[in-house]
């Protein structure tokens, strides 16, 4: 009887799953009060096991999925924590995502940009109240009472963000600048004007060229089905010609109904010529000044 229990226990234990949970949790999240800023739910944090209910570690590329960053390749890891300001200061979140290294991070800077521009107007400039702002000899994106983000070592990506309805309350200032010095911002010395616009939505547009190249490749490689692929595609391919329309004057109508109408008949042999037709378009007027 008793050797029937122990077998039934190993059995059990073999077939526990494995959480996946990053020892390096402290590399990335500063688990301690900041000045006047205490951490939330200190005591949901045990070594070796996964915090809950308190910090948290999750797979995925944080902030910057909104902008379409391609993970199908690679495997991002997000660690989220808050501290509480309690005395009329705001309760800052800190979301710090460690990129793979992978192909797509080259877009990094690129992709952080994007959620400081308005989609209604094709990004053309940052949104009201964006700037990008020097604090201790670093250059964060900070939107208002609100947001700070920035990149660090080319593959990592900090967010600090609060609510302040009211606006009356301080920035979390403590909590920002003990994160820089954690991760030092090297975004670079840049001005946002009308050249570094320009440039911004040349590189948005062939941006989304090469994430139509991604998922063929994904598809190549069987690793995701036909139809999202196709989706994906599409959608990004539409945006594509969006930007032309808007900025080089090419019209969008005709070739965005073509599109659909080879995505009903789920025609992945025509959307790739299409794509080609549009690389093709685009090494040859990329170049070319445009209008904003």
């Amino acid at each position: 009887m008793r050797r029937k229990l122990l077998i039934t226990f190993l059995l059990t234990i073999s077939f526990i799953p494995t959480i996946s949970f990053s020892q390096n949790i402290y590399d990335y999240l500063i688990l301690q009060d900041i000045g006047r800023y205490k951490l939330d739910r200190p005591e949901k944090i045990l070594p070796g096991r996964p915090p809950i209910g308190g910090p948290e570690i999750y797979d995925g590329p944080g902030i910057i999925g909104a902008a379409g960053h391609f993970t199908l390749d690679h495997t991002d890891k997000t660690y989220k924590v808050m501290y509480i300001g309690g005395d009329g200061l705001p309760s800052p979140t800190v979301q710090v995502t460690q990129h793979a290294g992978a192909e797509s991070d080259k877009w990094l800077l690129h992709e952080v940009e994007s959620i400081y521009r308005d989609p209604d107007i094709l990004e053309a400039n940052l949104t009201e109240g964006t700037v990008l702002r020097l604090i201790d000899g670093n250059r964060i994106f900070n939107w208002g009472a609100g947001t700070y983000t920035w990149i660090s070592n080319n593959n990592i990506v900090v967010r600090i963000e609060y609510v302040d309805l009211t606006g009356t309350k301080p920035e979390p200032l403590e909590v920002v600048k003990a994160y820089l010095r954690k991760f030092p911002s090297t975004i670079p010395d840049m001005t946002i004007d009308r050249a570094h616009n320009e440039r911004w939505i040349k590189d948005e547009m062939e941006r989304r060229l090469w994430l139509c190249d991604k998922w063929f490749y994904q598809l190549q490689l069987k690793k995701v089905e036909l139809r999202k692929t196709l989706r994906e595609v599409v959608d990004h391919l539409k945006v594509f010609l969006d930007y032309r329309e808007r900025y080089y004057g090419v019209k969008a109508t005709d070739e965005k109904n073509q599109l659909w109408e080879y995505l009903q008949a789920n025609d992945g042999t025509s959307i790739k010529r299409k794509l080609k037709e549009y690389k093709d378009w685009w090494s040859n007027n990329k170049e070319k000044a445009i209008g904003l």
